[in-house]
Protein backbone atom coordinates (compact mmCIF):
# COMPACT_ATOMS: atom_id res chain seq x y z
CA UNK A 1 0.00 0.00 0.00
CA UNK A 2 0.95 3.51 -0.85
CA UNK A 3 -0.38 7.37 0.51
CA UNK A 4 -3.74 8.20 -1.33
CA UNK A 5 -4.54 11.52 -1.25
CA UNK A 6 -7.72 14.12 -0.66
CA UNK A 7 -7.51 17.71 -1.67
CA UNK A 8 -9.48 19.88 0.72
CA UNK A 9 -9.65 23.83 0.56
CA UNK A 10 -8.57 26.13 3.97
CA UNK A 11 -10.85 28.93 4.06
CA UNK A 12 -7.99 31.49 4.31
CA UNK A 13 -8.58 31.56 0.41
CA UNK A 14 -11.53 33.69 0.63
CA UNK A 15 -10.35 36.13 3.10
CA UNK A 16 -9.08 38.51 0.51
CA UNK A 17 -12.62 38.58 -0.28
CA UNK A 18 -13.95 39.82 2.96
CA UNK A 19 -16.64 36.83 2.38
CA UNK A 20 -18.71 35.09 5.30
CA UNK A 21 -17.98 32.06 6.32
CA UNK A 22 -21.23 30.37 4.63
CA UNK A 23 -20.40 32.61 1.62
CA UNK A 24 -16.82 31.10 1.57
CA UNK A 25 -18.09 27.83 1.62
CA UNK A 26 -20.51 27.69 -1.13
CA UNK A 27 -18.04 29.67 -2.93
CA UNK A 28 -15.48 26.26 -2.80
CA UNK A 29 -18.28 24.23 -3.78
CA UNK A 30 -18.56 26.40 -7.06
CA UNK A 31 -14.90 26.03 -7.17
CA UNK A 32 -15.50 22.20 -7.52
CA UNK A 33 -13.81 21.57 -4.10
CA UNK A 34 -15.50 18.78 -1.64
CA UNK A 35 -13.98 19.57 1.29
CA UNK A 36 -13.13 22.27 2.99
CA UNK A 37 -10.55 23.32 6.19
CA UNK A 38 -12.56 26.03 8.31
CA UNK A 39 -10.71 28.55 10.80
CA UNK A 40 -11.91 28.40 14.07
CA UNK A 41 -12.20 30.82 17.20
CA UNK A 42 -13.63 30.97 20.65
CA UNK A 43 -15.86 33.65 21.59
CA UNK A 44 -17.05 36.82 18.89
CA UNK A 45 -15.17 37.78 16.72
CA UNK A 46 -16.26 41.12 15.40
CA UNK A 47 -15.61 40.67 11.55
CA UNK A 48 -17.12 37.23 11.55
CA UNK A 49 -20.45 38.23 12.80
CA UNK A 50 -20.76 41.45 10.67
CA UNK A 51 -20.04 38.79 7.37
CA UNK A 52 -16.76 39.86 6.22
CA UNK A 53 -14.68 37.47 7.51
CA UNK A 54 -14.58 33.23 7.29
CA UNK A 55 -13.45 32.20 10.62
CA UNK A 56 -16.14 30.21 12.67
CA UNK A 57 -17.28 30.61 16.09
CA UNK A 58 -17.40 27.62 18.20
CA UNK A 59 -19.90 29.42 21.07
CA UNK A 60 -22.24 28.12 18.08
CA UNK A 61 -24.69 25.04 17.71
CA UNK A 62 -21.60 22.78 16.75
CA UNK A 63 -23.61 21.09 13.98
CA UNK A 64 -24.11 24.59 12.53
CA UNK A 65 -21.22 24.45 10.43
CA UNK A 66 -21.97 20.87 9.20
CA UNK A 67 -25.42 22.04 8.41
CA UNK A 68 -23.54 25.00 6.20
CA UNK A 69 -21.58 22.44 4.56
CA UNK A 70 -23.80 20.22 3.62
CA UNK A 71 -26.18 22.45 2.12
CA UNK A 72 -23.35 23.41 0.06
CA UNK A 73 -22.24 19.61 -0.61
CA UNK A 74 -19.73 19.76 1.31
CA UNK A 75 -18.11 17.69 4.17
CA UNK A 76 -14.96 19.21 6.99
CA UNK A 77 -11.93 17.20 6.24
CA UNK A 78 -9.81 19.22 9.28
CA UNK A 79 -9.93 22.81 11.34
CA UNK A 80 -7.78 25.26 11.40
CA UNK A 81 -7.48 25.75 15.57
CA UNK A 82 -4.15 27.36 15.85
CA UNK A 83 -3.49 28.93 19.24
CA UNK A 84 -0.36 29.40 21.31
CA UNK A 85 0.77 26.40 22.85
CA UNK A 86 3.39 28.82 25.06
CA UNK A 87 -0.28 30.72 26.29
CA UNK A 88 -1.94 27.55 27.92
CA UNK A 89 -5.30 30.27 29.09
CA UNK A 90 -5.82 30.63 25.30
CA UNK A 91 -4.31 27.74 23.49
CA UNK A 92 -6.15 24.78 25.89
CA UNK A 93 -9.57 25.81 25.56
CA UNK A 94 -9.45 26.95 21.62
CA UNK A 95 -8.11 23.69 21.18
CA UNK A 96 -9.98 20.77 22.73
CA UNK A 97 -13.57 22.68 21.35
CA UNK A 98 -11.67 22.35 18.52
CA UNK A 99 -11.17 18.87 18.53
CA UNK A 100 -14.69 18.16 20.38
CA UNK A 101 -15.90 20.22 17.18
CA UNK A 102 -14.12 18.16 14.91
CA UNK A 103 -15.45 14.83 16.39
CA UNK A 104 -19.00 15.46 15.96
CA UNK A 105 -18.28 17.10 12.10
CA UNK A 106 -16.75 13.21 11.47
CA UNK A 107 -13.50 15.26 10.80
CA UNK A 108 -9.93 13.55 12.12
CA UNK A 109 -7.54 16.43 12.17
CA UNK A 110 -7.09 19.61 14.35
CA UNK A 111 -4.41 21.63 12.82
CA UNK A 112 -1.90 24.33 14.43
CA UNK A 113 1.55 25.64 15.41
CA UNK A 114 3.74 27.16 17.91
CA UNK A 115 3.14 30.41 17.09
CA UNK A 116 4.89 33.31 19.59
CA UNK A 117 7.29 32.91 22.23
CA UNK A 118 6.78 35.51 24.64
CA UNK A 119 10.04 37.25 24.89
CA UNK A 120 10.54 36.64 28.76
CA UNK A 121 10.54 32.71 28.15
CA UNK A 122 13.31 30.65 28.14
CA UNK A 123 13.44 27.45 26.16
CA UNK A 124 13.54 25.52 28.40
CA UNK A 125 10.26 26.90 30.07
CA UNK A 126 8.83 27.17 26.51
CA UNK A 127 9.01 23.38 26.46
CA UNK A 128 7.59 22.67 29.82
CA UNK A 129 4.78 25.08 29.03
CA UNK A 130 3.90 23.55 25.77
CA UNK A 131 4.03 20.11 27.05
CA UNK A 132 1.03 21.56 29.43
CA UNK A 133 -0.78 22.74 26.81
CA UNK A 134 -0.14 19.36 24.79
CA UNK A 135 -0.54 16.97 27.83
CA UNK A 136 -4.31 18.86 28.61
CA UNK A 137 -5.07 18.59 24.69
CA UNK A 138 -4.06 15.26 24.05
CA UNK A 139 -6.16 13.79 26.80
CA UNK A 140 -9.13 15.34 24.45
CA UNK A 141 -7.95 14.23 21.12
CA UNK A 142 -7.60 10.57 22.26
CA UNK A 143 -10.83 10.23 23.75
CA UNK A 144 -12.09 11.79 20.44
CA UNK A 145 -9.90 10.31 18.27
CA UNK A 146 -9.04 13.35 16.26
CA UNK A 147 -5.23 14.12 15.69
CA UNK A 148 -3.95 17.22 16.76
CA UNK A 149 -1.13 18.13 14.11
CA UNK A 150 1.53 20.66 15.00
CA UNK A 151 2.91 22.59 11.72
CA UNK A 152 6.16 23.94 10.47
CA UNK A 153 5.16 27.79 11.06
CA UNK A 154 7.57 29.45 14.31
CA UNK A 155 10.77 29.41 15.48
CA UNK A 156 11.13 25.92 16.67
CA UNK A 157 9.14 24.36 14.63
CA UNK A 158 10.97 25.63 10.81
CA UNK A 159 13.40 22.83 11.68
CA UNK A 160 12.39 19.29 11.54
CA UNK A 161 14.53 18.87 14.91
CA UNK A 162 12.43 21.42 16.28
CA UNK A 163 8.98 19.99 14.92
CA UNK A 164 9.93 16.75 16.77
CA UNK A 165 11.00 17.47 19.69
CA UNK A 166 7.50 19.85 20.50
CA UNK A 167 5.17 16.52 18.61
CA UNK A 168 7.13 14.45 20.85
CA UNK A 169 6.64 16.30 24.09
CA UNK A 170 3.91 14.12 24.65
CA UNK A 171 4.05 10.30 24.05
CA UNK A 172 0.67 9.97 21.89
CA UNK A 173 0.05 8.16 18.37
CA UNK A 174 -2.48 11.44 18.39
CA UNK A 175 -0.03 14.14 18.13
CA UNK A 176 1.38 14.31 14.50
CA UNK A 177 2.14 16.90 11.70
CA UNK A 178 0.38 18.99 9.61
CA UNK A 179 3.45 19.66 6.69
CA UNK A 180 2.99 23.14 5.45
CA UNK A 181 4.84 22.40 2.72
CA UNK A 182 5.04 26.68 1.91
CA UNK A 183 5.95 27.52 5.33
CA UNK A 184 8.96 24.87 5.07
CA UNK A 185 10.32 26.50 1.81
CA UNK A 186 9.65 29.91 2.89
CA UNK A 187 11.84 29.29 6.45
CA UNK A 188 15.21 28.44 4.69
CA UNK A 189 16.67 27.14 7.48
CA UNK A 190 16.75 23.41 6.06
CA UNK A 191 16.33 21.93 2.60
CA UNK A 192 12.15 21.32 2.85
CA UNK A 193 12.31 17.81 1.50
CA UNK A 194 14.60 16.70 3.57
CA UNK A 195 13.05 17.79 6.14
CA UNK A 196 9.85 16.00 5.11
CA UNK A 197 11.83 12.88 4.87
CA UNK A 198 12.56 13.15 8.37
CA UNK A 199 9.28 14.09 9.83
CA UNK A 200 7.24 11.71 7.17
CA UNK A 201 6.30 8.82 9.47
CA UNK A 202 4.48 11.66 11.73
CA UNK A 203 2.63 13.23 8.83
CA UNK A 204 -1.10 12.93 9.12
CA UNK A 205 -2.21 16.15 7.35
CA UNK A 206 -0.55 18.55 4.68
CA UNK A 207 -1.45 22.03 3.71
CA UNK A 208 -0.76 22.68 0.08
CA UNK A 209 1.01 25.84 0.00
CA UNK A 210 2.93 27.06 -2.38
CA UNK A 211 5.11 29.69 -3.08
CA UNK A 212 5.82 32.37 -6.04
CA UNK A 213 9.01 33.43 -7.00
CA UNK A 214 8.58 36.71 -5.85
CA UNK A 215 6.92 35.86 -2.57
CA UNK A 216 10.32 33.68 -2.26
CA UNK A 217 12.94 36.50 -3.43
CA UNK A 218 11.94 38.84 -0.81
CA UNK A 219 11.26 36.75 2.24
CA UNK A 220 12.56 33.53 2.11
CA UNK A 221 15.38 33.04 5.21
CA UNK A 222 13.27 35.89 6.54
CA UNK A 223 9.89 34.52 8.26
CA UNK A 224 9.18 31.30 9.66
CA UNK A 225 5.77 31.22 7.50
CA UNK A 226 3.08 32.74 5.88
CA UNK A 227 -0.76 32.85 6.16
CA UNK A 228 -1.25 31.91 2.59
CA UNK A 229 0.65 31.20 -0.59
CA UNK A 230 0.03 31.30 -4.38
CA UNK A 231 -1.90 28.24 -6.72
CA UNK A 232 -0.07 25.32 -6.32
CA UNK A 233 1.94 24.89 -9.15
CA UNK A 234 2.93 28.68 -9.74
CA UNK A 235 5.52 28.30 -7.25
CA UNK A 236 9.01 27.14 -6.66
CA UNK A 237 7.45 23.90 -4.85
CA UNK A 238 8.57 20.52 -5.74
CA UNK A 239 4.99 18.89 -5.78
CA UNK A 240 5.98 15.21 -7.32
CA UNK A 241 9.16 15.34 -4.75
CA UNK A 242 6.58 15.83 -2.09
CA UNK A 243 3.98 13.25 -3.10
CA UNK A 244 7.27 10.46 -3.65
CA UNK A 245 8.51 11.32 -0.13
CA UNK A 246 4.67 10.86 1.32
CA UNK A 247 4.39 7.48 -0.53
CA UNK A 248 5.42 5.54 1.55
CA UNK A 249 2.66 6.16 4.09
CA UNK A 250 0.20 3.58 4.49
CA UNK A 251 -2.74 6.14 4.59
CA UNK A 252 -5.15 8.64 3.11
CA UNK A 253 -3.97 12.20 3.60
CA UNK A 254 -5.74 15.22 3.14
CA UNK A 255 -3.73 18.34 1.17
CA UNK A 256 -5.39 21.18 2.08
CA UNK A 257 -4.60 23.99 -0.08
CA UNK A 258 -3.75 27.37 1.40
CA UNK A 259 -4.38 30.41 -0.87
CA UNK A 260 -4.55 34.11 -1.05
CA UNK A 261 -7.54 34.01 -3.52
CA UNK A 262 -10.54 32.55 -5.09
CA UNK A 263 -8.80 32.23 -8.39
CA UNK A 264 -5.85 30.76 -7.03
CA UNK A 265 -8.14 28.38 -5.66
CA UNK A 266 -9.48 27.75 -8.58
CA UNK A 267 -6.34 27.17 -10.51
CA UNK A 268 -4.92 24.80 -7.12
CA UNK A 269 -7.37 22.26 -7.74
CA UNK A 270 -7.17 21.76 -11.56
CA UNK A 271 -2.99 21.78 -11.12
CA UNK A 272 -3.69 19.37 -7.91
CA UNK A 273 -5.81 16.66 -9.49
CA UNK A 274 -3.59 16.42 -12.75
CA UNK A 275 -0.48 16.13 -10.46
CA UNK A 276 -1.64 13.58 -8.46
CA UNK A 277 -3.49 11.35 -11.04
CA UNK A 278 -4.09 7.67 -9.66
CA UNK A 279 -2.73 8.63 -6.45
CA UNK A 280 -6.07 10.65 -6.05
CA UNK A 281 -9.01 9.83 -4.02
CA UNK A 282 -12.48 9.94 -5.91
CA UNK A 283 -15.11 12.50 -3.68
CA UNK A 284 -17.89 9.21 -3.72
CA UNK A 285 -14.94 6.81 -2.25
CA UNK A 286 -14.89 6.16 1.67
CA UNK A 287 -14.04 8.67 4.13
CA UNK A 288 -10.75 7.72 5.87
CA UNK A 289 -12.32 5.72 9.15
Amino acid sequence: MSARFRISLNMEYCRSADMSFEAGVKQAAELGYSFVEPMVHTGWELLSEVNYFHSFSMEEDPLLMQEICHAAGLEVSSLSGHSPLMKPEAAIPRLTRAIVLASNLGAKFVNSDEMVKPEWMSDDFAHEVMRYTLTKAEMVARRHGVYLCIEPHGIYTQTAKGLLKIVGLVDSPWIGVNWDTGNSYLAGVEDPYEGLEQVRDHVRHVHAKDISLEHSERARGKVTGTPVGCACGDGEVDWQRVFEILAPLDREIFLSVECGTIDQARRSLTFLRSALGDRLIETNQTLVS
